[in-house]
């Protein structure tokens, strides 16, 4: 948690978009990059790191599953060498909340030759938390922070992200924002109902610019979407993110944002971490950033023992949709 601008800098420019790497022209530049991390990494070490704010343990609830309905470990799912895994996750935490979920799960994998995959895991995922119960997905940062996190993901997928950014409703909109908001391209029209609209609010399919309050909504909107629904519309936001974040007038402001991102997010990378991913960072092929989603093909409805829609994953289709994110 010691380094949040340049972290969540690193992590972005995982998910460029046209752009090409470092602002356009699709060759690297070393000079460009080493100055922003130069200008950042003073602006960081100039300021006190805020204290983070602990937040309680929450009390699990009991396990609704008997123990004969938990189902056995995944097996190892290979990592090729040199790929680096991050799970970004966007939470509903509100100030002063003691309970939250992680409703927004995407893992990026960072691949040496230069390709991008991420994947999008919906909230609804019933799955065995390690030594503790079944349960949504959503539902571990919560109980037992990135570890539980970490050790759910290997348990039942076979893959453990490497690290991770976590933010909130109110991070993710003052990143917007400070940004003066974000050009996503939606991939389809979306009405939904909205605060301020009694009669609900639309986007079309296309470019369209949106600030944080905006871009929120687009992402959380569910009356008349699913949640895998949501998984794509996630990643069009964030892959927007990318895109303005490094477009040359979002690097140059790098230090300029530092504030606003020093306590926008969480995560367990450190300078050190993020200053030797610079290498593989500076190798991103934009043309070669695929997108997956956890969805209909790799999953079951299913209502739980008290009642609730949950999604079971189906083991092979999702290992089979990891595998092919992951190169192997």
């Amino acid at each position: 948690m010691r380094l949040r601008l340049i972290t969540l800098f690193c992590i972005l420019m995982l998910v460029l978009t046209a752009c090409g790497p470092f602002g356009g022209t699709g060759t690297p530049n070393p000079d460009l990059a080493s100055t922003i991390i130069a200008a950042t990494v003073n602006a960081y070490l100039s300021q006190t790191p805020p204290v983070p704010t602990q937040t309680p343990t929450p009390t699990p609830s009991p396990t609704e599953v008997p123990p004969g309905d938990i189902p056995a470990a995944a097996a190892p799912l290979p990592v090729p060498a040199g790929t680096v895994t991050i799970l970004l996750m966007g939470s509903d935490q509100r100030p002063d909340a003691r309970d939250f979920r992680t409703d927004t799960m995407l893992l990026v994998a960072l691949k040496p030759d230069g390709s991008v995959s991420l994947v999008s895991f919906p909230r609804d995922l019933w799955v065995y938390l390690p030594d503790q119960f079944m349960q949504r997905i959503n539902a571990a940062q919560e109980f037992g922070g990135f570890d539980l996190v970490k050790s759910t993901f290997e348990y039942n997928f076979g893959i453990a992200p490497q690290s991770y950014v976590l933010t909130n409703f109110s991070g993710f909109k003052s990143i917007v924002d400070s940004l003066g908001g974000i050009d996503v391209l939606v991939g389809q029209s979306l009405t939904d109902s909205r605060d301020g609209y009694p009669g609900g609010f639309t986007l079309n399919a296309g470019i369209v610019h949106m600030d944080g309050e905006t871009a929120l909504w687009y992402v959380r909107a569910r009356k008349t979407t699913s949640d895998l629904d949501r998984l794509r519309r996630a990643q069009e936001v964030i892959l927007g993110l990318g895109s303005k974040l490094l477009s040359l007038n979002g690097l140059k402001r790098i230090p300029e944002l530092y504030a606003v991102y020093r306590g926008a997010v969480v995560t367990d990378l450190t300078l050190q971490d993020v200053v030797g991913l610079l290498p593989v960072l500076q190798a991103v092929d934009a043309n070669k950033i695929q997108r997956y989603a956890i969805s209909t093909d790799q999953v079951i409805p299913f209502i739980t023992y008290s009642g609730a829609d949950v999604l079971l994953p189906r083991p092979e289709a999702v290992r089979s949709l990891l595998a092919q994110a992951l190169g192997n």
